[in-house]
């Protein structure tokens, strides 16, 4: 056998044993991934048994966020008589005390506590009760407050196929999603407030950074924010967003290289 021959045959051996290497790889990683999946999924019934949800009729506490511009949609008018989520979060905290709330998004399965550490990185790979878990949990960006002073907030999650976490949020822009103006409202609960957000824009884009902008230098710079997302939105909601308003995004993967994204304004709180 000639020299470039004995040559060919290392480098189809050696090519070989790294495709099997990287095939065996990627097989563990799903199966990895689709155990940890369900054992989210059982994580969220544990969940559901303890936690104590309710819908609040309104009462003299309850605040209508002012609106610069009449709403030109008559939906509106129908999402701030909705009741919000009053969540009793005592169990919860036994469990995990950086739980920062509970968030509700109509027409998906989204309908779990969130929480929050002190960097963008520990849910990523990590449950609810903290235990080392590759479908994660979902979690609040740790730059925001949580106070109610927060002008933008911003909650992240794994996409899982099983449809848990944000996994139903997806492929919200190709699912019908959009074609029911009742999907458009998200609920949220925390132990400071209650509140209603109406949702203003959805989209999946290339993974940037630049719809995360917690902090804004002045009005200008806000409403140049939200130009910037609502011009993006595959659906014309036809809902004003002025410089007064607060915003609320969540965010997950769409594929390895892009993001679905929504954004919402407040339209309705109740302290607690």
């Amino acid at each position: 056998m000639g020299e470039k021959m004995k040559i060919k045959k290392i480098i189809f051996i050696l090519i070989l044993i790294i495709s099997t290497i990287s095939l065996t790889i990627s097989v563990v990683n799903v199966i990895k991934l689709s155990k940890h999946s369900s054992e989210t999924v059982t994580k969220i019934e544990e969940i559901n048994n303890i936690v104590k949800i309710e819908e609040k009729p309104d009462d003299e506490n309850v605040e209508i966020i002012e609106q610069e511009e009449k709403p030109k949609k008559n939906i509106y008018w129908d999402y701030i008589k909705l009741n919000m989520l009053n969540v009793d979060f005592s169990e919860l905290k036994k469990i995990n005390s950086r739980v920062k709330g509970w968030l509700q998004v109509k027409g998906t399965n989204v309908n779990y506590p969130f929480v929050q550490a002190d960097n963008n990185d520990f849910y990523i790979n990590h449950s609810f009760d903290k235990t080392y878990n590759e479908a994660g949990w979902i979690f609040a960006d740790y730059r925001n407050k949580l106070d109610g002073t927060d002008k933008h907030i911003i909650i992240y999650g794994h996409a899982l196929l099983n449809k848990a976490m944000f996994g139903s949020l997806k492929l919200i822009t190709e699912n019908g999603w959009l074609k029911q103006e009742e999907n458009f409202i998200i609920k949220m609960s925390s132990e400071k407030e209650n509140t209603l957000w109406q949702v203003f824009s959805v989209y999946h884009i290339p993974t940037t950074s630049d719809y995360l902008q917690t902090n804004f230098i002045d009005n200008d710079d806000f409403m140049n924010f939200i130009e910037l997302i609502k011009e993006r939105s595959v659906y014309d909601f036809e809902t004003s967003v002025s410089e007064n308003d607060k915003i609320l995004t969540l965010s997950t993967c769409y594929n390895k290289k892009e993001r679905t994204v929504i954004h919402a304004k407040l339209i309705k709180k109740e302290t607690r």
